[in-house]
């Protein structure tokens, strides 16, 4: 073809709503010279069936962003394209059968709240007038969200492809990729009508986006983490009631019974119900199910008997449901990601490449998701923290058992509610520490962090360790009494947590130390020191936060979090210059955490390490007769070690502390700890929506040191302009529940701030919540609100130091 490109400076793989959104904001940032390739004709995959159905609703506060952007995009977006669209807001009733449910509820309206959206609470009187054809009598109440709504998805993709087009973005038909290679720092992707040399490539290829993904794996690459769920929804013949409603009052909203798990909404003058089934079905998971070579504009047979008992239970909620024939069933593939969200954000270990893919909720996101992913193409940031779809989130557990089993979960509670102590079951025990089975016998209660097994809590005897007991929103439960007994033990003689999963990298070669100088914001240890060092974005934007362990002239350890794994190597190697090598040794490692005021005593006779070194030092040693490496840090804030080994040497060190009287504690009673020192959690309190001063990080920039960092200059500006924020801990007068992430904080009725966690603190015995708010109210004893689950609870903003020893008394003992 003499018209087809050999060049451009973005190619984006996938023609559904999502690659064309991606495709149109690219050209609004200025990108004009990129191209989209779709092998069939555009919404071939996914977006052809979906119901379009387009809700803001999210109890995820960057979900809900993306989300209520797509509805201010789709209002508009006709006009600006001059392109027919039939985009109906009708409003959508969720109906709670709880309190349980109605606390949610109230949770994701004070988010939407603060993200200007109206959404309103709904007493179960109110809901005939919303909806008149719907029974009430076993309701708690509902939510009402007035920005929801429906689309055609073809027209949808068609807009946002002309208007694309029209700004001098290109995309091509029946052109599939059939390959990519790399060339000189460039793209290579290959097709049958010639091959385009790009900077960046876009894997926005839907359910096929783990065969597309496979190409990139010479590069750096891994397997795509997603499998495909088959997603029935059912749309009737023409109901009389609805046609006469709607000709007088306009469409009905749309209702979702959360707690049975569907929706429904008026199509036409019918209606089209959709559930999530429990015993839903997966498709392409077995040799007999083989994926197809393409599947464009195709659906599986009908498989209804699956959503009987959902079908009787929508008609006992709606009788006119049940008092019509069903017209058409449409039974299409969904791609899953493990936690249901989707992949979007820079492709792990792949230079200038990015995932837009997966998309459960396809139509609802896609204009948010355009706007992401061309933020992060042409910025190299976002403009709101998008860590819960980056990904980076996931590592190398989620192998096709995990994704089945998660993908299959996800999908049969779409609509669950995610409890803070509730632990997902399916697709546990990927990663194991050494001590695994001894923490389990000690009473272990495990969570998944990064795939890994760690003790939350430890249960005795009797305690009610099932998933029904999680089932709150409250601090009480089983664990309660424990989580108090473990953090006593810190605070009165030693605990102990295995805690495996750290991210670890080990940095070294001729120039390293200059690297690291001028790639943190702050300062470098001296050699047999660690401290903290913080990376910013251009905008001056928190984007990691590092333990740095010095160990010579050029040679680092570096600790990070354990979700952060691949997001902070993908950093370093990409920044790291010749000469300085990175190596992930992530999984060759355990560590423990050895502390409280008796932490010396229990090792002293177990090491020959020097016990008497200061805080903030390291040393190797033996511990048990193992090498290990001891680091004098605690993240509880009392007197305590890291100690770091190799995992085979760890049993031994671990059995030796428990014998010496070391009461072993979990992840709960540590958050509880960390709370009360203020210490702060990457992507909680450390997100890049926040700047490392509004963050309260300045001791960790410095500004007159000579090299340039990245955010040098935008916090230089900052420090002369001031903060518009600034971060706070608050005791709160709370009742049975601690401030969530993301809880509103008020002023004199308006908006201030927001909680970025919350716990009880057990040394303390109060409610604690750290947070940010406007930067005027970030001064000691000024009274604010927090808004937990719909009640706001008075808060008291405290001194700038840790609410448990504040001199740090204990912790440098």
């Amino acid at each position: 073809m003499a018209d087809f490109p050999t060049t451009a400076r973005v190619v984006i793989i996938g023609g559904g709503a999502v690659g064309a959104s991606s495709l149109y904001h690219l050209a609004k940032a200025g990108w004009t010279d990129c191209v989209l390739l779709e092998k069939n004709e555009l919404t071939a995959g996914s977006t052809w069936h979906a119901a379009g159905n387009i809700p803001t609703f999210s109890t995820s506060w960057s979900i809900m962003n993306m989300q209520r952007y797509s509805t201010e995009l789709y209002r508009r977006l006709g006009a600006e394209v001059d392109y027919p669209m039939n985009y109906n807001v009708t409003g959508s009733v969720r109906l709670a059968h709880s309190a349980e449910r109605m606390r949610e509820f109230e949770r994701a309206a004070g988010m939407g709240r603060y993200q200007g959206m109206d959404i309103e609470m709904m007493g179960v009187s109110d809901f005939k007038d919303r909806y008149p054809f719907m029974e009430t009598h076993d309701l708690a109440g509902g939510l009402y969200d007035p920005y929801d709504g429906d689309m055609d998805p073809s027209q949808l993709t068609q807009a946002l492809a002309k208007g694309a087009r029209d700004m001098g973005a290109q995309i091509f038909r029946f052109t599939p990729a059939i390959g990519v290679r790399r060339e000189n720092g460039e793209w290579i992707v290959e097709t049958d009508k010639g091959e385009i040399r790009a900077e960046y490539v876009v894997n926005a290829a839907g359910y096929y986006a783990q065969k597309v993904g496979e190409w990139f794996k010479p590069y750096g690459g891994r397997t795509v983490p997603m499998m495909v769920m088959s997603h029935q929804y059912l749309l009737t013949d023409e109901i009389p009631e609805i046609a006469e409603y709607t000709k007088a009052n306009g469409k009905l909203p749309l209702l979702r019974d959360v707690d049975t798990s569907y929706y429904l909404r008026q199509e036409k003058h019918g209606l089209n119900l959709g559930p999530y089934e429990r015993n839903c079905k997966a498709h392409w998971v077995t040799p007999d199910d083989p994926f197809p070579e393409d599947f464009s504009f195709q659906l599986y047979p009908d498989d209804l008997e699956r959503l009987e008992w959902y079908i009787e239970d929508a008609m006992a909620r709606v009788p006119l449901l049940g008092q019509t024939g069903i017209n058409k069933v449409i039974n299409g593939p969904i791609p899953y990601a493990p936690d249901g969200l989707p992949l979007l954000g820079p492709m792990p270990g792949v230079p200038n490449a990015f995932e837009a893919c997966v998309f459960t909720f396809g139509i609802a996101q896609a204009g948010g998701a355009g706007k992401v992913l061309a933020e992060w193409i042409t910025e190299g940031y976002t403009e709101w923290d998008m860590w819960a779809v980056d990904p980076r989130r996931y590592t190398d557990y989620t192998d096709a058992d995990y994704c089945i089993q998660k993908g299959m979960e996800t999908y049969g509670h779409e609509y669950a509610m995610h409890f803070p102590r509730h632990e997902w079951p399916a697709g546990r025990d990927k990663k194991l520490s050494p001590v695994h089975d001894r923490v389990k016998e000690l009473g272990g209660v495990m969570g998944a962090y990064n795939g890994w097994e760690r003790a939350n809590w430890f249960a005795k005897d009797g305690d009610d360790t099932s998933l029904d007991a999680t089932h709150t929103w409250g601090r009480s439960g089983p664990w309660e009494q424990r989580v108090r007994e473990e953090c006593e033990a810190v605070r009165d003689h030693c605990g102990v947590l295995d805690l495996p999963g750290f991210s670890r990298f080990a940095i070294y070669g001729d120039g390293a130390a200059e690297f690291l100088r001028g790639y943190c914001t702050g300062a470098l240890p001296k050699i047999g020191r660690m401290n903290l060092i913080y990376v910013a974005d251009a905008r001056g934007r928190i984007v990691t936060e590092m333990s740095c362990i010095r160990t010579g002239e050029d040679e680092f350890s570096l600790i990070t979090a354990a979700t952060a794994q691949w997001h902070d190597r993908d950093l370093l190697v990409n920044a790291a210059p010749d000469g300085v090598t990175i190596k992930d040794i992530t999984t060759t490692r355990d560590t423990l955490i050895v502390t409280g005021p008796k932490s010396r005593e229990i090792l002293k006779p177990l090491t020959d390490a020097d016990l008497s070194t200061g805080w903030l030092t390291h040393q190797s040693a033996t511990c048990a007769g193992k090498k290990c490496h001891l680091i004098r840090v605690s993240f509880a804030g009392e007197l305590g070690w890291e100690i770091h080994a190799v995992n085979d040497d760890m049993p031994v060190i671990y059995e030796a502390i428990i014998k010496a009287g070391a009461k072993p504690f979990g992840m709960y009673a540590l958050d509880s700890l960390r709370v009360e020192k203020g210490y702060r959690t990457w992507k909680g309190d450390l997100s890049s929506d926040y700047t490392l001063l509004e963050g309260g990080l300045d001791r960790f920039v410095r500004l007159d040191k000579p090299q340039d960092f990245t955010g040098k200059t935008a916090l230089q500006n900052e420090m002369q302009q001031g903060r518009k924020k600034a971060f706070v801990t608050l005791l709160v007068d709370a009742d049975d529940c601690d401030a969530p992430y993301m809880s509103t904080i008020w002023h004199d009725g308006q908006v201030v701030g927001e909680t970025t966690s919350g716990a009880w603190g057990y040394r303390i015995d109060a409610s604690v919540a750290l947070g940010m708010v406007r930067v005027d109210l970030a001064v000691p004893d000024t009274k604010l609100e927090v808004e937990i689950y719909g009640k706001r609870y008075d808060a008291i903003v405290q001194a700038d130091q840790p609410l448990w020893d504040p001199e740090n008394e204990r912790l440098r003992a």
